[in-house]
């Protein structure tokens, strides 16, 4: 049957983020589908939250409350894995973002701690789930978690949108250098309805612009993501490395602008 392809039984995984929002849709989805996760986030309420909603899928959840900032933090959750359920089949990079400044206001040093946040820690995760991976797997499936900003150009976005087009190419240059064993790819989202988007969207006027200005009429749901990342994760992804999924209604222009005055 084709929908087996799309099951991730006794697999292992870990999701970075994954406390709310895209991680925790992420995890739970992966759970419904047969793997058992490693969840970290910053908030452990959130975390027990999503780990309820693993065991109803029948599956276990293991917790880290941390600061994933960190990039040592971040790399120890692949020994984690293999401590807690024996192997590492799939790593989630979820965890990212910078807020929106000014490109005159945005600083040398907050290019850096954007570039570190969205793409060295991944790169740190990365590292160091190869070995367990091919040790107790004997493949791998990598997913980072991109932004449609990252090759839409956006006012205010500098930090943000360069950091998220770095991890886009550093997940087609990571892909070469670990294929054929392990898989690496991504997704791009458009505008989701979470938190984040949360002011935008409880904004009737400002939730029907970006709308309408989305060619499928509609903002995205965390399960649109979550479905994304199954399909990447599982056996019916295996013919795909390197590759940038946009999950974004079909933007070819962003969906919102914010309102900075020119110069």
């Amino acid at each position: 049957m084709i929908l087996d392809h799309f099951r991730l039984d006794d697999r292992v995984a870990v999701v970075t983020g994954a406390g709310r929002g895209l991680g925790a849709a992420i995890a739970i989805g992966f759970a419904q589908a047969g793997a058992d996760v490693v969840i970290a986030a910053r908030t452990e309420t959130d975390l027990r939250q999503v780990a309820e909603q693993v065991a109803a899928a029948g599956r276990r959840a293991h917790i880290v409350v941390a600061d994933l900032a960190d990039p040592d933090t971040v790399a120890g959750l692949a020994d984690i894995a293999v401590e807690q359920f024996g192997r590492l089949d799939i790593v989630v990079n979820n965890v990212g973002g910078a807020m929106p400044k000014p490109l005159l206001d945005t600083s040398p040093a907050d290019l850096a701690e954007a570039f570190g946040f969205n793409v060295g820690t991944a790169h740190a995760l990365v590292r160091a789930a190869v070995a367990p991976m091919l040790a107790t797997a004997g493949t791998g499936s990598i997913i980072n978690i991109t932004s449609t900003m990252g090759r839409l150009p956006g006012r205010a976005f500098a930090a943000y949108a360069t950091a998220k087009a770095a991890l886009a190419h550093y997940t087609r240059s990571a892909a070469l250098d670990l294929s054929p064993r392990i898989r690496v790819n991504a997704i791009a989202p458009g505008s989701i309805l979470t938190s984040a988007l949360a002011v935008v969207a409880g904004n009737d006027a400002m939730r029907t612009q970006m709308e309408q200005a989305t060619p499928l009429r509609r903002l995205g749901e965390p399960t649109d993501i979550a479905t994304a990342a199954l399909f990447l994760a599982s056996p019916a992804g295996s013919f795909l490395t390197g590759k940038v999924l946009e999950v974004d209604g079909g933007l070819i222009a962003p969906n919102l602008t914010l309102p900075l005055p020119d110069l």
